[in-house]
């Protein structure tokens, strides 16, 4: 029986140190998440001292925190064509919401899935453009095989998906993003012991409003709390916004358990060392700073997102800050080179892993935002309009149509408080700015034109708010808004 009884307790431990052996002798596997609208400030190893994130801290310690991570431009669609395609939306036409990303594009998943990878998305898709809970078939699955995903949803605990090639629409079941995680727990356990190396996206729909629809556990974390809320926000919204950032945090709660349990499964299997773990979002979230909801704006809050990257095996186990600037295109041929592939010849943005590895010096002075055409949440009724402009190490420089409109020192003022686009003493500086945005524009093959322009030439239909349109998803039978005055 003690010899039956030690049989049993080391057989796991050979199996784990099995697959660790093998692991060594294949390329690294990938498992990419993102949160919708979690803006970088907006975590504990970040400074955030009123969020509960304990697991994604503690995955900070062993990875590099992307500090200027930027989404440039900082909203749903454009975000995800950007990681698919490595292309900018000026290019693709994925400038807004709920249109397609053309299928005829080499995607990320692609490059994997030919280079002998399986390859896996579970959750929020959001590039298909033919309707938010429309079924999409294999053929605009853009080289993903396992898939259960829909376009969009924000109705958490109601949450439907499709499974594969069926149109069948299923139901995740309770709060989406736990059980989108649990399946892509089973998704590592059951890859882990592949011969097969394996690229997962998970894709979660929080923190993104409505923010009262957490788990009451999560909620009841913030009921009794008292948020420090940014100086950048005016008096006059500082109740609304509040009640809101509580729900928004709630989320956060929920998703860090969520991410520890997968983090946990990447340990116990015996591939950590192996596979390159990414924690990030698609943008942030104003919450209110300087007077303003939603994204899309040029903001902190709205444009820098959360990057942690973890690769033992690449960079260690010590978790460390990387000032490098790191844009949405840039992402996906820094992971294809982090793992050895090729990178398509399309593929615009930078691949920064050398940077990451310590093998070249960091020369990225600047890096691209803009809006090509506001819509939906920051609408021109609520001031919405085209802007182009570039974020560097320490400032925020940015025009509009008729002139430079912002000009920002992140490092003196990191809530954004004072605009010195007209002052004397930093002219200078805002000459060399404007110089790199126009570089960066005639990389671009960009003229910054009305939006209009832009939607002309992509033959898009748009409605009153500037949008293309969708069917409205409901919540517990009422149409939602983004206003934060939800009951």
């Amino acid at each position: 029986m003690k010899l039956l009884t030690s049989i049993i307790l080391v057989f796991p431990t050979l199996l784990v140190a099995e697959v660790v052996t093998a692991q060594k002798n294949k390329a690294p596997n990938i498992v990419y998440i993102i949160c919708d609208e979690w803006r970088a400030q907006s975590t504990g190893y970040n400074g955030d001292t009123d969020v509960i994130t304990p697991n994604i801290d503690r995955i900070a310690q062993h990875s590099l925190n992307l500090n200027n991570a930027v989404s440039g431009m900082p909203v749903c669609t454009p975000y995800r064509a950007q990681i698919m395609s490595g292309m900018y939306p000026t290019t693709t036409g994925m400038f807004m919401n709920d249109v397609m990303l053309d299928t005829n594009l080499t995607t990320i998943a692609e490059v994997y899935k030919k280079n002998g990878y399986n390859t896996g998305f579970i959750g929020k898709w959001h590039i298909d453009g033919h309707g938010r809970e429309s079924y999409i078939p294999e053929s605009r699955h853009q080289g993903f095989e396992y898939w259960k995903a829909l376009e969009c949803t924000h109705d958490y605990n109601h949450s439907p998906y499709y499974y594969g090639n069926s149109p069948k629409k299923l139901y995740w079941d309770g709060y989406d993003a736990i059980a989108q995680s649990k399946d892509a727990v089973a998704y590592i356990s059951e890859h882990a012991k592949d011969n097969k190396p394996f690229m997962l996206f998970l894709s979660l729909g929080p923190p993104h409003d409505p923010f009262p629809t957490a788990p009451e556990k999560y909620r009841n974390f913030f009921r009794d709390k008292q948020i420090k809320l940014a100086p950048n926000v005016p008096d006059s919204m500082r109740q609304k916004i509040e009640i809101a950032i509580k729900g928004y945090y709630s989320h956060m709660a929920a998703l860090d358990d969520c991410i520890g349990e997968i983090w946990k499964m990447i340990q116990t299997s015996g591939i950590v060392d192996n596979t390159i773990f990414v924690f990030t979002a698609d943008h942030g979230d104003m919450m209110g700073a300087h007077g303003q909801t939603n994204k899309q704006q040029p903001y902190n809050e709205s444009i820098k997102v959360p990057f942690l990257i973890s690769y033992p095996a690449a960079f260690g186990n010590k978790g460390r800050n990387c000032d490098v600037l790191i844009n949405s295109p840039d992402i996906m041929p820094t992971l294809l080179a982090l793992s050895g592939l090729d990178i398509p010849n399309e593929v615009e943005g930078k691949d920064l892993s050398k940077i990451l590895l310590g093998k070249k010096k960091d020369n990225v002075e600047a890096t691209l935002i803009s809006c090509v055409q506001p819509f939906g949440q920051w609408p021109r009724r609520k001031g919405g309009k085209e802007y182009r402009g570039v974020f560097t190490k320490q400032y925020t420089y940015v025009k509009d149509l008729t002139g430079p409109w912002l000009l920002f020192d992140n490092l003196k003022d990191p809530y954004q408080l004072q605009n010195l686009v007209a002052d004397p003493l930093y002219q200078t500086i805002k000459i060399d700015l404007e110089k790199k945005l126009m570089s960066l524009l005639k990389e671009r093959h960009d003229d910054f034109l009305p939006g209009m322009e832009y939607v002309k030439k992509w033959h898009y239909t748009i409605d009153e708010t500037e949008t293309v349109p969708y069917n409205k998803i409901n919540y517990q039978g009422k149409p939602i808004d983004n206003n934060y005055q939800k009951e």
